[in-house]
C-alpha cells in the first residue's frame, strides 16, 4: 500500500537511474539524462556516487548495474524460509509435469518470482528470479488475492491499477472480484493468456497459520495446457505440492531462526 509520507527526492532519483540502467541494459550519461529528462550534471553525480559504492560499474562510456545487487538479492531471498524449503518440491513438480514451475511471493502488491525450475519440455519465458509482475495478470496473483481481505485487494488495485497485458487480461474490478470468489471455492487459479499470449498457467497459494506465504504455479504453452490435464490433473499436483511446502514451513521454523516466512 502506498504511503502519503514524503520521500527524499535524491533517493528517488538514484532509484530512477538504477531502474533505467536495468531497462536499457546499460547506458551512457547523455542517453540516461535524455531518457530521464534530468540535467547531465545531476545524473553524473548520482552515477559517480553509485559507482563509488559499487552498485554501478562503468565500461568505457557505458554505465551498468553492478554485481553488488546480486549479493543483496540473494540476501533478500534467503531471508525467507520459503526460499529454503520450497525449491526441492518445485524441482519434483517440474519432473512430474515437464513444464516450467515457479515459486512466488507477493510484495508491495506485485508477484515476485523467487525460484524457478524447468521441466524437460519447458518453454523459455520472460521471467527470472526477482522479476515483479502485476498480480491481476497471473494465476499466482489471483490465487493469493482470493485469500486477501477485500480491502487489501482494493488497495492493490488503487495503487497499481488493472493495466492490460493482453486482450485476455482482466481489467474490470467487478469481474476480478467475481473470479476471486470462484478461485476461493476451487482453491486454485487459472491464467489463460492473461499475461503472455500463448501461455497458460495454473497456481495455488501457500498458506500457513492463515497467512499467505506465497504460491506455486506451472506455466506452459496453451497447446499443451488444455483439457483435463490443465483443469484437473495440474491443479491436483500443484495443490499437493503447495500442501507439502506448507507442512515443511510449519515444522521448518523450529530448525531455522531469524528468517521470514
Amino acid at each position: 500500500m502506498q504511503s502519503n509520507a514524503p520521500t527524499v527526492q535524491a533517493t528517488e532519483t538514484s532509484f530512477r537511474i538504477i531502474e533505467a540502467l536495468m531497462e536499457r541494459e546499460g547506458a551512457g550519461l547523455t542517453e540516461l539524462a535524455y531518457h530521464l529528462e534530468l540535467p547531465k550534471s545531476t545524473v553524473y553525480n548520482h552515477l559517480k556516487t553509485l559507482e563509488r559504492n559499487e552498485y554501478v560499474v562503468k565500461r568505457d562510456d557505458t554505465y551498468d548495474i553492478g554485481l553488488r545487487f546480486l549479493h543483496l538479492g540473494e540476501y533478500a531471498r534467503n531471508r525467507r524460509l520459503l526460499s529454503r524449503v520450497g525449491p526441492p518440491e518445485i524441482d519434483t513438480l517440474a519432473e512430474q509435469t515437464d513444464e516450467m514451475v515457479n515459486l512466488l511471493v507477493e510484495e508491495h502488491g506485485r508477484g515476485v518470482f523467487i525460484y524457478r525450475e524447468k521441466g524437460s519440455d519447458a518453454v523459455h519465458m520472460d521471467t527470472h528470479a526477482g522479476k515483479r509482475v502485476y498480480l491481476h495478470t497471473m494465476a499466482f496473483g489471483k490465487a493469493v488475492m482470493a485469500y486477501m481481505p477485500e480491502e487489501r485487494v482494493d488497495a492493490i488495485i488503487d495503487q497499481h491499477g488493472l493495466p492490460k497485458a493482453t486482450q485476455h487480461t482482466i481489467t474490470d474490478r467487478e469481474e476480478l472480484f467475481a473470479e476471486l470468489e470462484v478461485i476461493r471455492e476451487q482453491e486454485h487459479a487459472f491464467d489463460r493468456e492473461e499475461r503472455l499470449k500463448g501461455l497458460h498457467c495454473v497456481a495455488a497459494p501457500i498458506i500457513t497459520d492463515d497467512t499467505i506465504v506465497g504460491g506455486v504455479s506451472v506455466s506452459g504453452p496453451k497447446s499443451r495446457m488444455r483439457g483435463e490435464w490443465f483443469t484437473e490433473e495440474l491443479p491436483r499436483l500443484i495443490k499437493s505440492t503447495a500442501n507439502v511446502i506448507e507442512i515443511n514451513l510449519t515444522y521448518g521454523r523450529d530448525d531455522i531462526t531469524n528468517v521470514l516466512l
